[in-house]
């Protein structure tokens, strides 16, 4: 049975706030299911025009019949703001009447509060959908978009409906400036917050797209690539520490498999098989993707292995490889390009490109198999990484020389 809505409205004045020429302030009062809200009518009478049986002022004047009509247009006004809303809302209150009737817009949502509400859910799908350094990147937009909003609005939150495009533009310069983003990287975290709008969107709680005009566009980068010289001289060099040893060699590991840093962490015997050649292949799903890519084990990667297969922290923690912390690895590696005079930012994103590039397209792998083994899900992924070198452009061209090679006369 629906519940029966309670409502009515008074207009009344304020005895006592009587001010120095004897007038009193109108006031309306709303009132439904047992909750009011007041509101002032910005007018005032003198105590002695004012009727309290009918909420009206006394007399045939002129100022009566204005002020009585204008007391009529606002409770006309009001009770048509109720009806709407009742069509609209599932629950109402008096003040949502009152915010109504002046154009105030009541605040439902807040940005931090549903990017929070977002990243709850998402944690909780770690593993499962997601891995967990997706969710530690939403983490770090959210704090981001906190100290945006801080620096800012001066706020700690701020109204989802007012987010439009000058938010967004205001967002991507505090990236770049205060944040000191890179503006790829500022893309990246414009495009995590944009996935918090899109949901909110559809979830109803956004009207207008504050992306709509906005482009997020990234600017091509030299991803960057060992040559085969940069390569072997990275795996003939003596290195005398041990844990400049074991870093080198998990990083030439990424460059013969292709695997992402938090793939090479995870591997064990049992991503270890047998494949169709009879060869041992390396069977793993991507941290990042959860797609499952399959690599031969080529011999150098096989002999890191076999030296790696006594080692006790290897024993200890069942993986294959010695893989240091993310922040010791990147650190080692910055040391081993140095003394091994190559001038690059040795990373694991371009151990990926160089077995991308060097070790496979370069020696006449299909990049539908050079795709296929980094895991990738499309063709147009691969092309991001690999490169033809001009050895193979050489190569694949040297029938023109021939072709062409008579003189023009």
């Amino acid at each position: 049975m629906e519940m029966r809505n309670t409502f009515s409205l008074l207009i009344y004045v304020k005895k006592n706030r009587i001010n120095s020429n004897g007038e009193i302030p109108v006031y309306l009062r709303i009132t439904l299911n047992g909750k009011i809200a007041e509101m002032s009518l910005n007018r005032k009478v003198l105590l002695a025009q004012w009727s309290v049986q009918s909420s009206s002022v006394i007399g045939k004047s002129k100022f009566a019949a204005d002020f009585n009509r204008y007391l009529l247009s606002i409770q006309s006004g009001i009770y048509e703001h109720y009806k709407l809303l009742r069509e609209r809302e599932d629950h109402i209150t008096p003040v949502m009447i009152k915010n109504s009737y002046f154009g105030i817009e009541e605040v439902k949502y807040y940005v931090i509060k549903i990017f929070q509400e977002h990243n709850e859910k998402f944690k909780q799908l770690v593993d499962k959908e997601y891995s967990y350094a997706t969710y530690e990147r939403y983490e770090t937009c959210l704090k981001h978009t906190q100290e945006f909003i801080k620096h800012q609005y001066n706020k700690d939150d701020y109204p989802l409906a007012k987010v439009n495009h000058e938010f967004i533009s205001n967002y991507e310069f505090y990236l770049k400036t205060k944040r000191n983003c890179a503006h790829n990287t500022a893309m990246k975290y414009l495009k995590n917050f944009k996935k918090i709008i899109r949901i909110a969107m559809i979830e109803g709680r956004l009207k207008n797209d504050p992306f709509a005009n906005f482009k997020l566009k990234l600017e091509k980068v030299d991803r960057g690539f060992l040559s085969e010289e940069e390569l072997q001289t990275l795996i003939d060099k003596d290195l005398r520490i041990e844990r400049l040893q074991q870093v080198r060699d998990c990083f030439v590991f990424s460059c013969f498999t292709g695997l992402a840093y938090s793939d090479l962490k995870k591997l064990n015997k049992d991503s270890l098989s047998i494949g169709v050649d009879k060869n041992i292949w390396v069977q793993t799903n991507r941290t990042k993707t959860s797609t499952q890519c399959n690599i031969p084990l080529f011999p150098p990667a096989q002999e890191i292995i076999n030296k790696y297969s006594d080692n006790p922290y290897c024993l200890e923690k069942n993986v294959l490889l010695p893989v240091l912390s993310n922040q010791k690895y990147n650190a080692y590696l910055k040391e081993i390009a140095d003394l091994c005079g190559i001038n690059r930012n040795l990373t694991t994103h371009l151990a990926r490109h160089t077995f991308a590039t060097t070790v496979t397209l370069n020696n006449d792998v299909p990049i539908e198999s050079v795709s296929k083994m980094l895991g990738h899900s499309s063709l147009s992924m691969t092309r991001i990484y690999a490169r033809l070198l001009d050895k193979r452009v050489s190569s694949d061209t040297q029938h023109l020389h021939n072709k062409y090679g008579r003189k023009i006369v």
